[in-house]
């Protein structure tokens, strides 16, 4: 049976996954645009979307959280002032992964996220 593994690894242990999703939050917050492979991008997706539904509610606590989770004060700040407003009537679905031409180099499946 397969239960409990709906988290991806990316041969990565505990720690290491956590400072991706981090940096990959980051980068998607200051950049509203970013490249990754396609398993990355479908992760981090969730990760965003909660931390986008966190800064709708504009509280001390919810800056704190999102702090917490990107590791950036600045980011928590465009995130409450810039981006979750336009998402203020909207009851999720922020971001929007695009498929890219798979690498060159290694082959592996490319997108690209952004905010919607």
């Amino acid at each position: 049976m397969n239960h409990h593994s709906k988290t991806r690894k990316f041969g990565r242990e505990e720690g290491q996954r956590d400072a991706l999703m981090k940096s990959l939050a980051l980068a998607l917050i200051t950049h509203e645009k970013i490249e990754t492979t396609h398993a990355k991008a479908k992760s981090l997706r969730p990760y965003v979307e909660h931390l986008v539904t966190k800064a709708k509610m504009n509280t001390l606590a919810a800056r704190r959280h999102i702090i917490s989770k990107t590791g950036s004060e600045i980011a928590a700040k465009t995130l409450v002032e810039t981006v979750a407003p336009k998402y203020k009537t909207r009851q999720g679905g922020y971001t929007r992964i695009i498929k890219l031409p798979r690498r060159e180099a290694d082959g592996s499946a490319m997108a690209q996220i952004e905010f919607v």
